[in-house]
């Protein structure tokens, strides 16, 4: 298992493997919304989502550790397009840094990890929603860069 970045003296950005799930739905049920809509107790829907997501190549999921404890994890995905001239953008998902770590840099050093890797696979620009209620997360991803351009827009199935 390669380590895709060093993120400080004991913190690694790695590829997820199916042990490190329980952690990963740990800190996404931790939050302010995902304590709604996370289910611990059942990781079966996790796992089928982990094995597609890691059975195709335009997903990564990744997750930042400290030792062998999981503290943070993101999806990226790249998808090709027909607008901006068959340009291609990535997408940032389920970003999450363990409630002890906020405020340590990890969260801001995967973030600036995505983006590189959307340059260096030749995307022409990085994307990402985040809830309107999660005022903080607007404010983190206003000091690395992120522009509220558009108006996003979801449709519960």
């Amino acid at each position: 298992m390669d380590d895709l970045a060093t993120l400080g003296t004991t913190v690694t950005l790695r590829w997820a493997v199916p042990t490190d799930l329980p952690e990963v739905v740990a800190m996404l049920a931790a939050d302010q919304l995902g304590v709604t809509r996370e289910a611990v107790d059942d990781l079966e829907p996790y796992r089928a989502a982990f094995d597609a997501i890691a059975a195709d190549p335009a997903h990564l999921l990744v997750v930042a550790v400290d030792g062998d404890r999981v503290i943070g994890t993101m999806q990226l995905t790249f998808i090709p397009g027909l607008a901006r001239r068959g340009a291609w953008r990535a997408q940032i998902e389920a970003v999450r840094v363990h409630k002890d770590t906020r405020g340590s840099g990890v969260g801001g050093q995967m973030i600036g990890w995505a983006i590189e890797e959307a340059r260096r696979r030749g995307c022409a620009l990085v994307q990402l929603t985040t809830d309107k209620r999660r005022t903080g997360a607007h404010r983190f991803y206003e000091r690395l860069g992120f522009v509220a351009s558009h108006e996003g827009m979801k449709l519960a199935l």
